[in-house]
């Protein structure tokens, strides 16, 4: 797989925000890009209302298991996006570090299922564009 661009997503637990925006790459990419995902301190499944909503748009993270983030990791992927401002990923040299501070519906009072949906739908867009940038 040389030189197919590869990235890595990143979350406290990897049950939500790393686990969507993975599963988002892998279909919008369509192998274009390798896909990875990981916690800071991961949690022992993904969050089922993330796998539900996702499930409605025909994408199933229900399986994926949350994943220690290692620095082998970050070198391997080369890209490491983080979601969300809770999650504190150390400097790796030669790997480039981007976070995306997510839309947080539940900071207007928007909770459930209509909270995960806003939230899918934001890291949508964004992995929509960096898909993008990778695949050109």
């Amino acid at each position: 797989m040389t030189g197919v661009p590869s990235v890595l997503f990143v979350c406290v637990k990897n049950g939500g925000k790393s686990q969507i925006a993975a599963g988002y790459m892998r279909v919008i990419a369509d192998g274009a890009v390798r896909v990875a995902s990981a916690g800071t301190s991961p949690g022992s499944s993904v969050n089922a209302l993330a796998a539900a909503v996702m499930l409605e748009q025909d994408i199933d993270i229900s399986a994926a298991i949350p994943t220690q983030l290692t620095e082998q990791a970050m070198r391997e992927a080369g890209r490491v996006v983080v979601l969300g401002s809770e999650a504190h990923v150390p400097s790796v040299p030669g790997v480039d570090i981007e976070t995306w501070i997510t839309d947080e519906p539940s900071a207007r009072g928007i909770e459930g299922v209509e909270r995960m949906r806003l939230v899918c739908a934001d890291i949508e867009g964004r992995v929509r564009e960096l898909a993008g940038r990778l695949t050109g």
